[in-house]
């Protein structure tokens, strides 16, 4: 069943505590969690916030997120593990949900394969983009879709390739423990460049967009970890 609501999780880590949260979260927290019925998309490292583990991940539906966080969370892996996670961590709150800005825009895992756990992370995976363009948060979904719409043929334009194209999804939050940002509109877009050089490229045409939040977009370039589905 392909995915059609996912999570964008953006932690605040302690100094120097990131690789500690990365070698815990890809030993124990990945098949775990999808043993549990939601999809550990990617995991990464940003290396301009070295305090920073960004990573996504999603569900079927919201019926399916409201039975998953549960079970996984209230579960004997995260009871085990969860603390050594929880004490790198600083703010574990910036979180959005998001849903595919139309049908088959959504991360397409399908043939992909993940590594298996213990192999050696040697901080080489390829570089992604990810871009957050925020819209005025009285804006439709219509109009969030014509925004994405916008940033992926800026993105085409510039022979990048988009993984995901998504808006957010204003469902109630099915799992109270873990909060969502709430009273956003906003297009996240995550991006692979065709070639390194033509990042700096692709992150110019991405700040040109403008889609009438009055703020300026989020763009980060992504390492994924090891065992990042998408690498």
């Amino acid at each position: 069943m392909t995915d059609t609501v996912f999570e964008l999780r953006r932690y605040s880590l302690k100094p120097g505590a990131r690789e500690t949260l990365i070698r815990v979260f890809d030993t124990y927290l990945v098949e775990t969690q999808e043993a549990a019925g939601m999809s550990v998309v990617a995991q990464f490292r940003d290396p301009a916030a070295p305090d920073q583990f960004v990573w996504f991940r999603g569900f079927a539906d919201q019926d399916a997120r409201s039975r998953a966080l549960p079970a996984f969370y209230g579960g004997p892996v995260w009871a085990e593990h969860g603390p050594a996670a929880n004490e790198t961590m600083l703010a574990w709150h910036d979180v959005l949900m998001l849903k595919p800005a139309a049908p088959g825009l959504g991360f397409d895992t399908s043939r992909l394969g993940r590594l298996p756990a213990g192999t050696v992370d040697r901080q080489d995976g390829r570089t992604h983009l990810v871009a957050i363009h925020h819209l005025a948060p009285t804006r439709s979904d219509t109009e969030a879709a014509e925004a994405a719409n916008l940033v992926a043929q800026a993105v085409r334009a510039e022979g990048g390739e988009i993984l995901a194209s998504l808006i957010s999804d204003h469902s109630r939050n099915g799992f109270a423990r873990l909060p969502v940002r709430e009273g956003e509109c906003v297009a996240v877009t995550l991006v692979r460049p065709a070639v390194s050089q033509a990042i700096p490229a692709l992150e110019g045409a991405l700040r040109e967009i403008s889609v009438g939040g009055g703020r300026s977009p989020d763009i980060a370039r992504l390492i994924p970890t090891a065992r990042s589905l998408l690498r």
